[in-house]
């Protein structure tokens, strides 16, 4: 009877995979996809973005179920989740607290990219993948921020949209289009609403596709910085990679594990996370009449915001913060390094990477706190060393020492 039943699933099997190529896919993206056997900690990070993904997704499904989209309910609403809907306050937190580990993971996982020289050729493409990913997930954090409807919420995309106002000609035009009303208002909240739970996630869904199909196409890059696809055996298999089912899988499964309870602890006992993850002036319904002490974007903002400050013309400011977030895009041509990998660069490389590490995370403290003179002056700094990364680059990464690449890889 068991051997009847077992043979009735693989007719099924059979029949299935005639139509819908369920096998192929399984050995082209899993069990046949050939990853580096030498992939470390830092290559946990993109099945966890994967991961946050997920999360967010399931989690805003269920809080838009009883999310009301007016200016008028939007913020009873969200109280309503937090105190009467069945495990909704742990929805809504799982969703808040989702979004700042969410960006966690992708600001280590664009950092490994620096490290390895995961963004060079022939993973261009993929790169540019990635960066639209993160342009996409800001504006979809952003329009996210407003619905709760509290003061920071409300006070925050007012800033924000003014910013497109200093735009010359278009600007009044393009912030009043952003807006759809004069003022941050209830047709504000309806577009930001359709906006964060229909278009972009639909966007993000496509290019989190393209991502995946690009990366498998040009093969995952290695802490050596070596293309494994270069040394093979006579089956066509390379020498220096394993099957990513079931090794990866399971590894990837272990960091999920580990990741989530660090999730589950923060979620559970610090899901505010002392302002960071949600503002005190956000549990206050917004009040057009009342504007908070200070405005600040939360943390992910944060270290763009602070280079739109430090610039005094409101209109620079402005190009300056768009400025930051585009040169990312050229990384692929200002790097002009002989090797790819952090291990065999020279002392420039790793004393300029060291130094942009401290700018943005300085630039990030820096755009949570009032603008004094003094954090004003250190901001300038700041963005000037952040700028000087990528604009040094081609000559810094040109003429910085380096060491041999070895032909396989140093790792089992």
């Amino acid at each position: 009877m068991s051997n009847k039943l077992i043979d009735r699933v693989f007719i099924v099997r059979d029949w299935v995979d005639e139509r819908f190529p369920i096998i192929e896919f399984w050995d082209a993206h899993l069990s046949k996809y050939y990853a580096p056997k030498n992939l470390n900690f830092w290559y946990y990070f993109g099945s966890l973005a994967v991961l946050m993904l997920v999360i967010q997704f399931l989690s805003g499904i269920f809080l838009a179920m009883n999310y009301k989209p007016t200016a008028g309910t939007a913020f009873a609403s969200v109280e309503y989740i937090m105190r009467d809907v069945n495990w909704g306050w742990l929805i809504r937190y799982m969703h808040s607290t989702g979004a700042s580990f969410f960006f966690v993971v992708i600001y280590l996982h664009m950092f490994r990219a620096l490290l390895y020289g995961s963004y060079r050729k022939p993973r261009e493409l993929l790169w540019l993948f990635g960066m639209v990913i993160f342009a996409v997930l800001m504006a979809e954090a952003f329009m996210g921020y407003l619905l709760p409807w509290g003061q920071m919420s409300f006070w925050g995309a007012q800033v924000i949209i003014s910013l497109f106002g200093a735009i010359p000609y278009i600007g009044d035009e393009l912030a009043l289009w952003i807006r759809g009303d004069f003022v941050v208002a209830d047709a504000t909240l309806n577009r930001f609403f359709a906006f964060h739970v229909i278009a972009f996630p639909l966007l993000l869904l496509g290019l989190v596709l393209f991502h995946m199909i690009s990366l498998h196409s040009v093969g995952s890059n290695n802490p050596d910085g070596i293309e494994i696809k270069k040394h093979k055996d006579e089956n066509g298999v390379p020498l220096d990679g394993i099957p990513f089912h079931p090794y990866y899988t399971l590894k990837d499964t272990v960091g999920a594990v580990v990741f989530l309870m660090i999730f589950s602890a923060v979620l559970f006992y610090a899901p505010e996370m002392g302002g960071w993850f949600l503002e005190k002036d956000n549990f206050v319904p917004a009040d057009p009449l009342k504007t908070p002490e200070h405005i600040a974007p939360l943390w992910y903002f944060t270290p763009f915001y602070a280079i739109l400050r430090a610039v005094p013309d409101k209109f620079l400011g402005v190009m300056a913060m768009g400025a930051s977030i585009a040169v990312l895009f050229a990384l692929p041509w200002l790097d002009r390094s002989p090797v790819k990998s952090i291990r065999q660069r020279g002392w420039i490389f790793k004393g300029a990477l060291a130094t942009f590490v401290v700018s943005f995370v300085g630039l990030a403290y820096l755009g949570t706190v009032a603008a004094t003179p003094t954090a004003t002056l250190f901001s300038r700094i700041f963005s000037v060393l952040y700028f000087a990364f990528f604009l040094l680059m081609p000559f810094y990464s040109k003429f910085d020492k380096t060491k041999p690449v070895p032909e396989r890889v140093t790792e089992k």
